[in-house]
């Protein structure tokens, strides 16, 4: 299982996240991954990181497709792959209700057949062919004039079966967040791999994200949680997911505790069948910091 560092966050400078990649590339890590939500673009940050740190794997966790024309998403993810020489993983989802619908103004009717065209139209964007999409939720023609080594790999955002099926079937893999080893171990690797299988495709990514902290109160830390992170635990497609691992809310899933307890939460996963896993480090202070560092780079 390879380790990556989720970078961003509270972090609104591009100073700050530049400072962090530097952080995981001298870590040893295999990737720093960023999610775009409201703050840095992640893209643009992503860019600006690769020119500096040249042997990490440049993630965007997911880019939502509500907003953004598969067209405008293939022209700015294709010359940022060019720009980082090939390292850039797109990962990509519908997000959620409320966000579509009362923060873009949008319908979020139909995510799924959304995702699905938005997919018939990026991947031959990206890799440099013509689109020529036209369906309920979805218009694309056109092609780019962008050269790049190659497409970046695209993960989706599944949780659900159609959309884990999609996943495996017509991308790299999955993207996930809020979801725990054993849902991962249950439903999530099982419905993706055997969906990639019958495609006559390889063992498909499964992306984890998982929130971690080395500390002598992991108490303090699901608190902190709760705090920073509780909101997730209120949208419906989390909140199937936290079910689904017999735990009430998002700090239920925090891996927290000494150095034996985090390497210990962070095998579940490997165990489970993440092949991937971004942790966001959540800690109080420098010293639960580093000891986090410390066990992210020497994991086992």
């Amino acid at each position: 299982m390879r380790i990556a560092l989720n970078i961003g966050g509270h972090h609104r400078s591009i100073d700050a996240i530049r400072a962090q990649a530097h952080q995981a590339a001298d870590d040893g890590l295999a990737g720093v991954w960023m999610s775009q939500i409201f703050g840095p673009d992640a893209l643009t940050a992503l860019a600006v990181v690769g020119q500096e740190v040249p042997d990490l794997e440049l993630g965007v966790s997911v880019v939502p497709i509500y907003g953004r024309h598969p067209l405008a998403l293939a022209i700015q993810a294709r010359t940022v792959h060019a720009a980082v020489d090939g390292r850039l993983t797109l990962g990509i989802g519908p997000s959620h209700q409320f966000v579509v619908e009362a923060l873009y103004g949008e319908s979020y009717a139909k995510p799924y057949t959304r995702t699905k065209e938005y997919l018939e139209a990026l991947l031959p964007l990206l890799a440099g062919d013509a689109a020529d999409v036209v369906g309920e939720e979805i218009t694309a023609r056109g092609k780019l004039d962008i050269d790049a080594p190659g497409a970046p790999a695209v993960l989706v955002s599944g949780l659900g079966p159609k959309m884990l099926k999609l996943a495996g079937t017509q991308a790299a893999g999955t993207t996930l967040w809020m979801v725990g080893p054993d849902t991962i171990a249950k439903h999530i690797a099982p419905t993706i791999t055997a969906a990639a299988a019958e495609a006559g495709r390889g063992a498909p990514r499964i992306l984890a994200g998982v929130t971690a902290c080395v500390t002598d109160d992991p108490d303090a830390v699901r608190a902190r949680s709760a705090a920073e992170q509780g909101l997730y635990g209120n949208l419906p497609a989390y909140q199937h997911m936290l079910q689904a691992e017999g735990v009430d809310n998002p700090s239920d899933l925090v891996i927290a505790g000494d150095e034996a307890a985090v390497n210990e939460g962070l095998r579940r996963y490997a165990e489970a069948g993440a092949s991937d896993v971004r942790v966001t480090i959540l800690t109080g202070d420098d010293e639960e910091y580093e000891r986090t560092r410390q066990v992210l780079r020497s994991f086992r």
